[in-house]
């Protein structure tokens, strides 16, 4: 056991507790109970709904895509009446607000205040969340207003605009949905306002591709002590970490691909609580699988069935 605990310790530069005795008493598992729904809806979203899956809100999601993203669609209606589409840099401000550097010909295409901005996040090369946001392209007049702006787009691409072709997306409404052909969640300009972008959203990508690369035992174990499975998982890999937990894709050479949510213990804020829960859930998950330690523990119970031009 202290070999095995050793290579668990060396994945991530953080410390694991001290190695356990074999014998443990009796005790109550620090990971809660889970259950977990996953489904697809197309409803308004406001802060007030409750973690229910353990997933970052709606409003958060759709934070931190736009905070990950710097370019995207913008769509308005053509003088010609047809609608267009034209591919953007954008930053945001404190409060979402994207901010958009809008050359002559772009600006004398739109007839129409009404526009939307569509972003994607490529998450691991398996998934790929996007935000759609609605609203009034507008030109600020203010002087101190266009300052700002000016500020965020030299911290945003490290050079400067002319303000004069400065514009913003006055957020009036955001779609957000989890991935290619899934329905979206409507999300209210106030809940995407008052949402906080993800606290991970800058390590997340590095985490991911570093346990991927070098704990997959750990990502198996995983779905072994952590899922209620019937079937046999060939392959597991993880898409994306974020304060309240991980998601993982599963494939079963029976069953199909599978998404998966899996809860962290408790909500981390930083890089080193990401790992820290890792590793502690790693340790545990080790224990059980050897019968070292069996905890109290309800299971992932719901999976969502990927498809892929109709086969699964």
């Amino acid at each position: 056991m202290n070999l095995q605990t050793q290579s668990l310790s060396t994945r991530f530069l953080l410390p694991l507790f001290p190695p356990k005795p074999k014998s443990l008493p009796p005790k109550q598992s620090p990971f809660p109970r889970i259950s977990l729904t996953l489904c697809s809806l197309s409803t308004v979203s406001d802060q007030t709904t409750t973690h229910a899956n353990h997933k970052p809100f709606p409003a958060e999601v759709s934070r931190t895509i736009m905070e990950l993203s710097s370019m995207g669609t913008l769509s308005t209606l053509a003088q010609d009446g047809w609608p267009f589409g034209v591919g953007v840099r954008f930053a945001v401000d404190a409060e979402g607000t994207p901010v958009l550097c809008l050359d002559q010909a772009s600006r004398q295409l739109s007839v129409d205040k009404r526009s939307t901005l569509h972003v994607q996040l490529e998450q691991c090369g398996l998934r790929t969340p996007q935000c759609t946001v609605q609203g009034s392209l507008d030109k600020p007049a203010d002087a101190t207003v266009l300052r700002r702006l000016h500020t965020v787009w030299k911290k945003r691409f490290g050079e400067v605009a002319d303000e004069g072709s400065l514009y913003i997306v006055d957020v009036e409404r955001v779609l957000q949905m989890e991935d290619f052909n899934e329905d979206g969640i409507w999300v209210t300009s106030s809940a995407y306002r008052n949402a906080n972008p993800d606290p991970l959203r800058d390590f997340a990508e590095g985490i991911v591709e570093e346990i991927n690369t070098n704990n997959m035992e750990d990502v198996l174990r995983f779905c072994n002590i952590y899922v209620d499975l019937d079937f046999q998982v060939l392959e597991a890999k993880m898409i994306w970490v974020d304060r309240l937990g991980l998601d993982m894709r599963i494939y079963s050479p029976q069953k199909g691909v599978f998404d998966v949510r899996i809860p962290f213990p408790g909500e981390v804020t930083d890089e080193k609580g990401a790992k820290s829960s890792f590793n502690g859930m790693s340790q545990l998950a080790w224990e059980v699988e050897k019968n070292f330690h069996v905890p109290d523990i309800e299971k992932v119970k719901q999976l969502k069935q990927i498809t892929y031009s109709g086969v699964q």
